[in-house]
């Protein structure tokens, strides 16, 4: 046991997706944290056989959520197909919508069956256990070993969390306390509190995705929103944002109900007016879910709610349901050019229905595409994101070559990822710095600078900390 714990990483190690780590407390008790998708590059041309589970499950006691983004759970149906039947820890507002990502992530990856999901669903139902913030459970109790898990805030999207990890080794009479970052949410972002750093860790094992850049403050991004969307306005165009259903569709409309709201308030009759179209099903359930969990929203969202605004809920916004409605609502505002927000999924724009409106606007100058968050190499965000619209400029959507001509802008402080200041100052906050800390979830520019500014930083504090970036 003296070598215990032990860290093994199935996802995540050289990009940003597929996060799948396991903690091994001892030989024949061992923890899953996180079974998420492959996308964009680390899909390797989206071969199903990357996403089965390749690694002995048969000593793993529960699998342990952060948050429920598709790229952290998304293998859950390959984990019980694999033979998994433990408890799934994960927060109360996880809890709820854990099941909404698993059943859309059935029909588009494995069957339209209602009853066969409906049986899945079932089955995760009755795993699930929600946990609340804050508070330890024990998951594990021998003559040798003890293991608690509590969860904390993580401010990424509702219901996200870091997780520390106790295990007591009754025998050597020593304890080891591993966190557990998963996603790390930006200060000051909408809707969430920011996450508070850990009193102390052993082991942290700490996501990198902004690893090696800052982003913008909320005032200044917030500017950048309003000068993309009155851009349109000038144009007469629509404004088209990727962006993941959960997280990040709802923190663009609280910000936009503010400027809607500020519109109204000078009396701007175009802001006043301004249509925000969510075209997705998946994130008005989500939407819907976020306004009833309005308990675990920050400060700032229940001072609006006191003062009677609806920032998830306004008089100017629309959402499409059916893909009916969605071909119509692409092909009037292509034709029309009538001045609209449109949030559609996928984030990375790989994929989803926000594909069938870059296909009919990219070529017209007058819209705008504007990413508000992490596009992963591989995907068509990020070639969209390397281009500089004009004559030259094109890319292929569906074997189908479409030339870009309007303008392309990306936003970084929306990113629902805290920056390489935000992460380093994780650790700087907390009491006892870990020995060690291990770098996941990263490109590797991404996770090799975030290693030097740590190593930097724990130089200029006089502190002793061995940083590792896995390779397996």
């Amino acid at each position: 046991m003296e070598d215990y714990p032990k860290f093994e990483h199935h996802g995540a190690i050289t990009g940003v997706t597929g996060s799948c780590h396991r903690y091994l407390a001892a030989p024949d008790l061992h923890f899953l944290v996180d079974c998420g998708l492959f996308q964009g590059r680390d899909a390797q041309g989206d071969n199903l056989d990357i996403h089965r589970i390749d690694f002995d499950i048969s000593a793993v006691r529960a699998l342990l959520v952060t948050h429920v983004h598709i790229d952290h759970i998304g293998r859950l149906p390959y984990l019980l197909a694999a033979g998994f039947s433990g408890p799934i820890y994960c927060s109360e507002p996880s809890a709820r919508l854990l099941p909404l990502v698993i059943e859309d992530a059935l029909k588009v990856g494995f069957t339209r069956d209602e009853a066969l999901i409906q049986r899945f669903l079932e089955t995760v139902g009755r795993q699930l256990v929600a946990l609340p913030y804050r508070q330890w459970h024990s998951v594990a109790e021998s003559d040798d070993v003890g293991v608690r898990i509590r969860l904390q805030r993580a401010g990424h999207i509702l219901g996200s969390a870091y997780i520390e990890i106790d295990t007591h080794y009754l025998k050597q009479d020593r304890s080891h306390r591993t966190v557990f970052s998963g996603d790390l949410g930006a200060p000051h972002a909408p809707l969430l509190p920011a996450p508070e750093s850990p009193e102390r860790a052993d082991t942290l094992v700490i996501e990198s995705t902004y690893g090696n850049r800052l982003h913008e403050n909320r005032e200044t991004r917030r500017q950048r929103l309003h000068d993309v969307v009155s851009h349109a306005l000038e144009n007469r165009g629509a404004v088209m944002i990727p962006a993941f259903s959960i997280g990040r569709t709802q923190e663009l409309l609280y910000e936009l109900e503010s400027l809607i709201h500020e519109g109204r308030q000078s009396h701007d009759s175009a802001w006043a007016d301004l249509q925000v179209i969510v075209d997705s099903p998946l994130a008005a359930k989500f939407t819907a879910v976020y306004r009833e969990l309005k308990p675990f929203w920050d400060a700032e969202a229940q001072d609006l709610i006191a003062a009677g605004r609806h920032p998830l809920d306004f008089d100017s916004l629309y959402t499409v349901d059916s893909h009916e409605e969605h071909l119509q609502t692409v092909a009037y505002l292509a034709k029309t050019r009538q001045p609209a927000v449109v949030i559609a999924a996928s984030g990375m724009a790989a994929g989803g229905r926000i594909v069938n409106y870059l296909k009919a606007m990219l070529p017209d100058p007058v819209h705008d595409v504007l990413f508000v968050g992490y596009q992963a190499r591989g995907t068509l965000g990020h070639q969209l994101q390397q281009l500089t619209a004009g004559a030259e400029a094109s890319v292929e959507i569906e074997g189908e070559t479409v030339k870009v001509a309007c303008p392309i802008t990306s936003i970084g402080g929306y990113s629902a990822h805290a920056d390489q200041q935000d992460l380093l100052n994780f650790v700087r906050g907390m009491q006892r710095w870990p020995r060690q800390i291990r770098i996941v979830h990263g490109e590797g520019e991404a996770r090799e600078a975030f290693k030097q500014a740590l190593l930097e930083m724990a130089r200029d504090a006089g502190r002793e900390v061995e940083v590792v970036v896995p390779l397996s």
